[in-house]
């Protein structure tokens, strides 16, 4: 969607650096050194293959019976969008707040306390009989359900740039498994009397597996791994001497807890968040963030009005609408599992995969802008699957290569920010190009993604070159 952290300026680190790394965390492969990947990197990658699955599994569950609960309970159409806005507004302004904290206080901390908050709002969504409990529930989870961000920031913690966009492809590919299958039983359940409730106390039961989970991590052990990999990374970056120094003076790992932190008064960490959201503000990494923007509007323009465009155009049903849906985010999971074969093809070098990417997901929405048939129209959702699942994790990938793996939490939650920008304007061309033609909203998203496109080439050099982007805060 969507790694630690000093405040003072980030680092970027070339993928070519990674020759005397850790190696393939997944594939237990040799590296350079010869030595087999880190058993516990290992280990604490696949329990967070697990957490990502538990946790769209359980939202999953939810989320589409939402709507029909709060009708039930006698809100109107406005009250209920106007609460989903409300979720979405929440969910803006904390995205970042949240990262950025969870690289002072530390993964560990800001992990469990996400998804206990979270679990507590899924219980209060359980006992919700009246509108107000409703819209109540919706408040710690708008502010705290950001535990996919924070695993990422994690992971990104954890290997090295090399393995980044293969270990987040497979993490994605866990989750996206979990958002198929949750639905499925959460449809199951509501059959039930009282459906919901029982769903949503299963959720929230769900989510406190899912910190019993994070909390038997062997920390110690992922603790131990980054400091062997910050030591690996010493002499093979590309960068000055005094950045290692810089690095090695903000104390301790990647992503732990350095000492004392959790305890700072909490005007300390606020104090220290803003700062660390200033230097974000005040970097050169807008053209990242506008690509990010830019891409993800074009991908929600095109599904904005999807099953109303294909009844409209084709005379297609919903149903069959819905089974093309489920099929391309089936897909969806395939790619993230084949995104480590696409990096070796690409020699690691992310801004390329980026760039055909998003070329391909341009040229795609722009073949079903212009179908004539509703076989180009499944021919072009089974590749913008690929184009799209791939285009996504290396957006992350190259922000955090380019904005520094030393701010990643922060660099995350910014990403996730952008994103609920693009869901919220979204909505709005949808329906204002949809007043012209069934085809508006996707062409006007080949409008976007040709931006995008233009923007990365403008910036090939920063972008090949993975250099430095001060943070401007000191």
């Amino acid at each position: 969607m969507p790694s630690g952290s000093g405040a003072g300026a980030a680092t970027g680190r070339g993928p070519t650096a990674a020759a005397g790394r850790m190696e393939e965390v997944e594939d237990g492969s040799r590296g350079a050194a010869g030595r087999p990947a880190s058993a516990a990197s290992t280990r604490f990658v696949r329990c967070l293959y697990a957490v990502g699955f538990l946790d769209l599994f359980g939202v999953s569950m939810v989320v589409p019976l939402m709507n029909l609960h709060i009708k039930s309970l006698g809100a109107s159409h406005t009250v209920a969008g106007i609460i989903g806005s409300l979720y979405g507004i929440m969910q803006l302004f904390s995205s970042t707040f949240v990262g950025c904290w969870s690289d002072i206080v530390g993964r560990r901390c800001s992990l469990l306390a996400c998804i206990l908050l979270s679990a507590l709002g899924y219980f209060l969504l359980g006992t919700s009989t009246t509108v107000f409990l409703f819209a109540l529930s919706r408040v710690p989870v708008g502010i705290f359900k950001h535990t996919l961000s924070i695993s990422k920031a994690l992971l990104s913690d954890l290997v090295s740039e090399r393995d980044r966009p293969l270990v987040m492809g497979r993490f994605n590919a866990a989750s996206s498994v979990g958002f198929i299958l949750g639905p499925v039983v959460g449809g199951y359940l509501t059959e039930l009397e009282d459906g919901f409730y029982l769903t949503s106390f299963i959720c929230a039961s769900i989510f406190l597996l899912n910190a019993g989970l994070v909390w038997m991590l062997p920390w110690s052990e992922e603790n131990a791994g980054n400091r062997e990999r910050q030591q690996g990374n010493k002499g093979t970056d590309s960068f000055s001497a005094k950045t290692n120094r810089d690095l090695h003076s903000k104390s301790a790992t990647n992503g732990a807890v350095t000492s004392g932190s959790l305890f700072w008064s909490p005007w300390v960490q606020v104090a220290t968040v803003m700062k660390r959201i200033k230097g974000i503000a005040c970097s050169d990494l807008w053209d990242i963030f506008l690509v990010r923007l830019l891409m993800s509007v074009a991908i929600l323009l095109y599904y904005s009005n999807f099953s109303l465009a294909l009844d409209e155009r084709f005379g297609v049903k919903p149903l069959f609408a819905g089974y093309l849906m489920s099929y391309s985010s089936a897909l969806g999971v395939l790619a993230g599992c084949l995104l480590g074969p696409i990096t070796r093809l690409y020699q690691h070098n992310t801004y390329r995969i980026l760039l055909h990417s998003s070329t391909l997901t341009c040229t795609l929405i722009l073949l079903y802008a212009s179908a004539l048939s509703i076989w180009m129209v499944v021919l072009s959702s089974t590749f913008l699957a690929f184009s799209t699942t791939i285009g996504r994790t290396c957006i992350i990938d190259l922000e955090l290569t380019i904005g520094g793996n030393e701010a990643s939490g922060t660099l995350l939650g910014v990403g996730q920010s952008v994103t609920s920008v693009g869901r919220i304007v979204a909505p709005l061309l949808s329906g204002v190009a949809q007043e012209f033609s069934p085809c508006g909203p996707p062409s006007l998203g080949v409008g976007l993604a040709l931006v995008a496109i233009l923007i990365m080439n403008a910036n090939k050099q920063k972008y090949c070159s993975h250099g430095n982007v001060k943070l401007k805060n000191q």
